[in-house]
């Protein structure tokens, strides 16, 4: 499938027509992202949950829920916006971190699943909520990911050692719980699969400890190429993955036990692109600077993570210079690229961050007291619809 870019004429229309900056997505792309993963792995009961932290957006929430996808939740919050979306409660599963019993309380009450994240957290769940099915997610000491802020699997703050299964059992039994699942995640935007097969081997032994699972989730993190590294290999891990899941199945108990992942970044990154506009030029200390309307709080990953977004330019220059592009947010860590050699641009210009469908709009904010751009869809038909629109200074001063 060819990348998902649009033409000069394009991001004219779509910024005279919605304003800059812009999230504009793809629907063909995201359609056919959530079928690669839908068919990674060949099992009647196998079943992607899309990590809706990385976009929560309602309108694609609907076209990911239209591909056959169930859905995680991280707080009270993300369920609301998939309810809206049309997931129902047993397509929705709550994989708690610190949460409160109150938050507990909301999905059970809604019939959601809760994935609990600490022995202390499945003891107030079973205080609460004796009797109940309840899933834990555990830490298979395994991490992999881009950067240290999202290895979560490891030395982090997520999951139950393996080493804790007898206490487990032991809360369990105390307040007569069902552990009907268990989940991992080892983190995020790994491209090669080794880890994550590791993991996925580690995880399917700790479900032999367990006696009533209803399923087993494998988490996510898979990849995407930000910078022209090599895509993550489906066709090999596909394989790896179904080799481990079918040496496990062939002596588990439970033949119906339904095997989930939870891609996130992988449905949506590469489905969006950032618009913004070239407002100024300068040169300090021998340092060229291109300033644009693309503060961090509208794209946060690069300032988060020292990300890598590639950069479109639209204009006609024939020349390239190395320039910083930075925002205009008071920080001076607002840098969305440093020292790259681009097209030179002039005011005016538009340029276009790339990949940024996941973890964009859902980490903006009206930081600086700046407005949250508006998010527009590009159908399978060609034809763009508003999916968000973008906030008014009205919305700032309403408090109350």
């Amino acid at each position: 499938m060819k990348e998902f870019r649009l033409s000069k004429s394009q991001i004219e229309q779509l910024a005279e027509k919605y304003g800059s900056p812009l999230y504009v997505y793809d629907e063909e792309t995201l359609r056919t992202r959530c079928r690669e993963m839908k068919n990674l792995v060949s099992y009647t009961h196998f079943k992607p949950n899309y990590s809706a932290k990385a976009n929560t957006n309602i309108e694609l929430l609907k076209i990911i829920r239209s591909e056959g996808f169930h859905v995680d939740a991280m707080s009270v919050g993300e369920i609301i916006l998939e309810e809206a979306a049309g997931f129902l409660p047993e397509e929705i599963l709550f994989i708690s971190n610190n949460v409160t019993s109150q938050e507990m309380q909301f999905a059970v009450d809604r019939g959601i699943t809760v994935s609990v994240d600490s022995l202390s957290q499945l003891e107030t769940f079973g205080r609460h909520f004796p009797g109940k099915k309840v899933g834990v997610r555990l830490n298979p000491g395994v991490g992999a990911g881009h950067n240290k802020k999202v290895i979560t699997g490891g030395k982090s703050k997520f999951g139950i050692e393996l080493e804790e299964i007898t206490t487990i059992k032991a809360i369990a039994e105390k307040y007569s719980l069902h552990i009907v699942g268990i989940n991992q995640h080892i983190g995020s935007l790994f491209l090669e699969g080794s880890k994550y097969v590791s993991a996925c081997h580690t995880l399917f032994e700790a479900a032999r400890e367990f006696d009533e699972l209803e399923f087993v989730d494998l988490g996510g993190g898979f990849g995407v190429p930000y910078q022209g590294e090599d895509r993550l290999d489906l066709e090999k891990l596909s394989r790896q993955m179904q080799q481990v899941i079918d040496e496990f199945l062939e002596s588990y108990r439970n033949k119906e036990l339904e095997i989930k992942i939870e891609p996130g970044r992988y449905v949506v990154a590469e489905c969006g692109v950032l618009i913004g506009q070239v407002n100024s030029i300068k040169v300090n200390y021998s340092e060229k600077y291109v300033g644009t309307d693309l503060g961090f709080n509208v794209l946060m990953r690069p300032v988060l993570y020292d990300s890598y977004h590639g950069i479109v330019v639209y204009n006609n220059s024939e020349e390239e210079e190395k320039v910083t592009v930075v925002g205009n947010i008071c920080e001076t860590g607002d840098v969305i690229a440093k020292d790259r050699v681009l097209p030179v641009m002039m005011e005016g210009d538009y340029i276009a961050v790339e990949t940024a469908g996941a973890y964009g709009y859902s980490m903006s904010s009206n930081y600086n007291a700046r407005l949250r751009p508006a998010e527009v869809l590009i159908q399978c038909d060609g034809t763009d619809r508003l999916i968000r629109r973008r906030d008014s200074l009205e919305d700032l001063a309403r408090q109350l």
